[in-house]
């Protein structure tokens, strides 16, 4: 479980997060980022699985459970980039048969586009 520093948890900062428009994608998992910032303040940080990748909510938790876990040790041990706002980590049907090796390696490539 993230550190509740970490957390994005309202709507509006999701949207917000969206509309700027820089993102990047990698082997099915898409990170958007929120406005620059130049502060101490750490990223606030979500995950989104839509209901399009899979009907079944245990299989969506399955890949966000395993996106929050990679994220967490990154932070535990590198610290998160303070880039940006906020960052949101969005998966796509490419990620439901995969291990978590597979996206801890595809989140860390992410993480150190930032």
């Amino acid at each position: 479980m993230l550190q509740k520093e970490y957390r994005l948890k309202k709507r509006a900062a999701f949207n917000a997060t969206y509309k700027t428009n820089i993102s990047f994608h990698r082997d099915g998992i898409t990170m958007f980022c929120g406005k620059k910032k130049n502060n101490e303040i750490p990223a606030k940080i979500g995950f989104v699985v839509s209901k399009k990748i899979h009907k079944r909510a245990v299989k969506r938790n399955r890949i966000k459970r395993l996106m929050r876990e990679s994220v967490r040790l990154y932070i535990k041990d590198k610290g998160f980039p303070n880039g940006y706002i906020s960052v949101i980590f969005a998966a796509s049907s490419k990620c439901l048969n995969k291990k978590f090796t597979d996206i801890d390696s595809c989140i860390k490539k992410l993480i150190g586009l930032l």
